[in-house]
């Protein structure tokens, strides 16, 4: 590939995020992917505009995190830090107060990290990490200072969210026991 991300010609059918002038393509996600995302969604999004506090954002939102626009699975923007009285269209120019992302299972580990760094860089205060395979939220203050919290703990950020309280198991939803076939 040749060019920068705005000259290259993008499959319109997938999302990208644009790390280090390359785009990368965002992979879909599955069923138990997209469901935590709109379990913790729903849950934060009650307490924001309950409480007014500022906006949350689907994983198709943009955000400029350094020279990169990245797209993370969930994002919270305070009323503080909110350029405008309106949102704005296009690509944010300002770095979400809370960046949420859920692991896939092709997820590589220095990718994620790097990614950690890079919000912490922009200005993001906090990064919640969602792991899908161990059930557990790690709650990132920096890149090096982290709390991780498993499914019979409580999810809370006083610094971001003061009075959210969310049971982390909540996020994944109930095991289910498999169902048996009709003779």
């Amino acid at each position: 590939m040749t060019g920068t991300a705005a000259e290259l010609t993008l499959d319109p059918e997938l999302e990208y995020e644009i790390v280090n002038g390359k785009p990368e393509v965002k992979e879909m996600a599955s069923l138990r992917h997209g469901a935590a995302i709109m379990r913790l969604g729903i849950r934060l999004g009650t307490y924001i505009e309950a409480n007014d506090l500022g906006g949350i954002y689907s994983p198709d939102t943009t955000f400029m995190i350094g020279q990169n626009q990245r797209l993370p699975d969930l994002a919270f923007l305070s009323n503080e830090r909110m350029p405008v009285e309106e949102e704005l269209d296009g690509v944010s120019p300002i770095a979400p107060d809370l960046a949420i992302e859920v692991i896939s299972p092709n997820d590589v580990l220095e990718k994620v990290i790097a990614k950690i760094e890079d919000y912490f860089a922009a200005g993001v205060r906090q990064v919640w990490l969602v792991s899908l395979r161990s059930r557990t939220v790690s709650i990132y203050d920096s890149p090096t200072k982290v709390t991780i919290l498993t499914e019979t703990e409580d999810l809370s950020s006083e610094a971001i969210l003061p009075g959210f309280r969310c049971r982390i198991s909540e996020i994944f939803g109930k095991k289910r026991a498999p169902q048996q076939a009709n003779e």
